[in-house]
């Protein structure tokens, strides 16, 4: 299992300690606000548990992210950044995408951004990847900005309405990041 170091951050395997707050960030309205519903302790779990076995089955996914550095406002388990094999049939998969959750706490404070790079490395150095994606509904600002702040670059001809997520849904429409593997 691949465990990845930034200046502030550990990148992970889970911990059945991280469950209880991935659950808590999993039932927060702001933090799920662009995604189709809340997960409840039990839907939270699951997840978990199934990141955790995709890690242990190929060594890398959506780690488990930590702040490391002690002189940080916030410490401890503060959500998941990584990559995935996107489960659904589109005109860009198949494909690795990089996406995060994070805690409230933890927004703001460039942590996204920190650990999506480390995670790019990694895709782009160790797995050989000659384009990662990703992908959000068309109303998630902050995390389209921090698609930009990667240096990812959107299409619009690229936008997609994601079959997982009911029509008519207002999130249904997703936009679609590319980054290229360095040059």
């Amino acid at each position: 299992m691949t465990e990845i170091a930034t200046a502030r951050l550990r990148l992970r395997n889970w911990r059945e300690g991280d469950f209880a707050p991935f659950a808590a960030l999993n039932a927060d309205p702001e933090v799920m606000r662009h995604f189709p519903a809340r997960l409840d302790r039990a839907e939270s779990d699951d997840l978990a548990v199934e990141i955790r076995r995709r890690i242990a089955r190929q060594g890398w996914g959506f780690w488990a992210v930590e702040v490391a550095a002690p002189e940080e406002p916030v410490s401890g388990f503060i959500g998941f950044v990584g990559l995935n094999r996107p489960g659904f049939e589109a005109h860009f998969t198949p494909c690795i995408e990089i996406g995060w959750r994070l805690g409230r706490a933890a927004w703001g404070r460039g942590y996204a951004t920190e650990a999506a790079r480390a995670a790019l490395d990694f895709a782009f150095h160790d797995l050989g990847e000659p384009e990662v994606v990703a992908f959000t509904a068309a109303g998630n600002d902050r995390s389209r900005a921090v698609m930009e702040r990667l240096g990812m670059s959107r299409d619009p001809a690229d936008d997609f309405d994601h079959p997982a997520v009911s029509e008519g849904s207002p999130l249904r429409r997703h936009v679609l990041y590319r980054l290229p593997a360095p040059a």
